[in-house]
């Protein structure tokens, strides 16, 4: 035997390297052709997940420490900062108040000691790229891998969503818990499986504890069941459907009553009740649909009409899951940037779904000859990319525009909020008083500048105020009984009201006010120029 021979000699019953053994010819003719495929496909998807995911992230993080809060987020974050017991904020914010307590649950860790602001919009971004990823698998198994490809991608950049979950604010949270929410009814409609019935009832409640509002999405459940009869409506399911919906929900008013806080959570009713209108009806027309992106819209209502005749149960689940808080919050006297946000999810996926069946005309495909196929999915591809590029540019603006002397509640932080807060805290004496214009402000002081504050404008009816906000009955003697010992005025709350910022003034001029520290933006002016223009300034007052 030769060396040749002696180096690749076997024992009994050992393989030579690379011999999968004698069956291993019939096992290998029966792996279908398409697994390899499959695989590959299944790594083009995530790869292409990967750098949506990726680009959702950057989008959101860019600058994120920009701003300080704004006035919402001050309210959220210290309330997580007080239920980690930071003393800071323990006795400024009120653990209790209008909504659950989910996230500032989650968000408490991170609040234990001193001040914080980066950390709670980081987690907010990654729970924002975490919905741009539960968007995936709504659309694939709604219409396919390429439709939740492309409504990933949408949402990564939709200047709505992005702006939202820039923020520390109840909303970005909430969408997610609604697009599980969703994607569990899908699971149900079309399995028709008790399990997903039940954890759409689940992942409902929780929806609701992030935030309580969320329940109008109920309504959307209740439609599509009720328009679909070809999905089945079991009764029986229902019945334990519902308890496990309350059960979950139930954490809240039961968390409320063990702290001795019941009365805290009927104030907070009976104030969101009979809130007045804050805005006209014509507020989300004018704001939501620019910042949803029009070619988004465009492509949602083209695609339903281009496919009116072969519309199903999906087209149905994602229209009732669009008009429930639409209608709701549209009749609702009481709007906010943020509220319509859980209609993104089946915005996209409707929109993603429009431009991957587009229809292409003959013309269109290709001179005879050629091959129309490729044509056809070339014109797909680049109506995709215009409306993305659509969306991006509007996104960047936003994620990277100057500050300006205007402000829209939900919309981003607030300019000079942050610095004036920290000068009260670094140049003021311990148990120093602020008077401020409104509440919105004095969240912002007590949060970065450490200092009890009263907003002028909050209401001595307690059914026109929050309940947490205490009024100043009588602002004069205050004042000259030296129990306020500086004055806030800011550019963003004098917009909104003229009266009170007359009124604020003129307590300032009557108790010796002396500018004491200037906030300012730069705006471009009429020539375009860059000019300096004061949003907040502090005054030193006394009797």
């Amino acid at each position: 035997m030769s060396v040749a021979d002696s180096a690749t000699a076997t024992l009994p019953g050992q393989r030579l390297p690379g011999d999968r053994g004698p069956g291993w010819p019939r096992l290998a003719a029966r792996v279908p052709d398409w697994l390899p495929r499959l695989r590959r496909s299944r790594w083009t998807v995530a790869a292409v997940l990967g750098t949506v995911a990726g680009v959702a992230l950057f989008v959101r993080c860019w600058q994120l420490g920009a701003l300080g809060f704004n006035s919402d987020e001050a309210v959220y974050a210290g309330q997580a900062a007080a239920l980690a017991g930071n003393p800071r904020y323990a006795e400024l914010f009120p653990v209790f108040r209008a909504h659950p307590m989910l996230f500032q649950s989650l968000l408490s860790p991170f609040y234990r000691v001193g001040e914080q602001d980066m950390v709670g919009r980081v987690v907010v971004a990654l729970i924002g790229t975490l919905t741009v990823l539960a968007v995936y698998p709504v659309g694939a198994r709604l219409y396919g891998r390429k439709v939740g490809l492309l409504a990933a991608a949408l949402l990564a950049v939709m200047p709505y969503h992005v702006t939202v979950t820039r923020q520390v604010l109840l909303d970005g949270p909430m969408v997610l818990l609604s697009t599980l929410t969703l994607y569990c009814l899908v699971r149900f409609a079309l399995q028709q499986r008790l399990l997903w019935y039940v954890a759409t009832a689940a992942m409902l409640g929780l929806t609701m504890l992030a935030k309580e509002t969320s329940i109008v999405l109920a309504g959307g459940v209740y439609a599509f069941l009720a328009l679909t009869p070809k999905v089945r409506r079991p009764v029986r399911a229902t019945l334990l459907a519902l308890p496990v919906l309350v059960l979950v929900f139930a954490t809240h008013p039961v968390s409320q009553a063990l702290a001795g806080r019941t009365e805290t959570g009927r104030n907070y009713l009976v104030w969101q009740l009979f809130r007045r209108p804050n805005h006209p009806m014509s507020f989300y027309p004018e704001n939501v649909p620019t910042a949803i992106g029009p070619l988004v819209l465009v492509a949602l209502l083209a695609g339903l009409w281009w496919a009116r005749r072969r519309r199903s149960w999906r087209e149905t689940l994602l229209l009732c899951w669009i008009a429930a808080p639409v209608l709701f919050f549209q009749l609702w006297p009481v709007k906010g940037f943020q509220y319509l946000l859980p209609v993104v999810a089946p915005v996209v996926v409707l929109a993603a779904r429009a431009l991957v069946t587009l229809p292409v005309p003959a013309a269109l495909a290709g001179r005879p000859g050629g091959d129309p196929v490729r044509r056809r999915r070339a014109v797909r591809v680049g109506a995709a990319g215009l409306v993305l590029v659509s969306l991006a540019v509007p996104c960047w603006r936003a994620v990277n525009g100057p500050a300006g002397t205007s402000f829209l509640a939900g919309s981003g932080g607030v300019p000079g909020g942050r610095e004036a807060g920290r000068w009260l805290m670094a140049n003021t004496p311990d148990g120093s008083v602020v008077l401020t214009l409104g509440p919105s402000m004095a969240n912002i002081v007590r949060y970065y500048g450490s200092r009890q504050s009263y907003g002028l404008s909050v209401s001595p009816n307690p059914l026109h105020r929050n309940p947490s906000y205490l009024p100043l009955q009588n602002p004069d003697g205050w004042l000259r009984n030296n129990d306020l010992h500086y004055v806030v005025w800011d550019a963003f709350s004098a917009r909104r009201s003229t009266f009170f910022a007359e009124r604020l003034m003129t307590l300032v001029r009557r108790y010796h006010g002396r500018v004491v520290h200037t906030e300012y933006v730069r705006v471009a002016d009429g020539s375009g120029d860059r000019v300096p223009i004061p949003v907040v300034i502090i005054y030193e007052v006394r009797p």
